[in-house]
């Protein structure tokens, strides 16, 4: 039997579907070496007492050097591996933002418009979000 977990034992993953110019930022991973050389929405987890709108502007001046606005959550919830949870916000670059780039856990970073969206691999737990990241007016 499968046992649900409870609200108190999720940890929250935020994704960032960073669009600029109509093209959508992919990232791909360096490490760990199970997921290194696919790519991800970038983005991180949500520390205690952090909102995810916090989390996500933070993680990507961490991961990418930018500074981000988030927009607005993508619906759904995607399952990583227990106990996190994958949750998607659009964001965009604020004016004077520097353009991103890797700086950790990431080798390379792709703009990609909407008829390259499954240019490239994805890592699988990212695929049913970046599917309804492909459905946003945004894109």
């Amino acid at each position: 039997m499968t046992r649900m977990t409870s609200e108190a034992e999720r940890i929250v993953v935020v994704g960032a579907a960073l669009f600029d110019g109509g093209r959508l930022l992919a990232a791909r991973r360096s490490a760990p070496a199970d997921l290194a050389g696919r790519w991800e929405l970038p983005g991180g987890k949500v520390e205690t007492g952090e909102r995810p709108e916090d989390a996500l502007v933070r993680e990507l001046h961490e991961e990418l050097g930018i500074d981000a606005e988030p927009v607005g959550r993508v619906p759904g919830e995607w399952p990583l591996r227990t106990p996190y949870v994958l949750q998607v916000w659009t964001a965009r670059l604020r004016p004077g933002s520097p353009a991103p780039r890797p700086l950790q856990d990431h080798d390379a970073l792709r703009w990609l418009t909407p008829g390259e969206l499954w240019d490239v691999p994805w890592l699988d737990q990212d695929v049913p979000a970046v599917r309804e990241v492909g459905k946003l007016p945004a894109f």
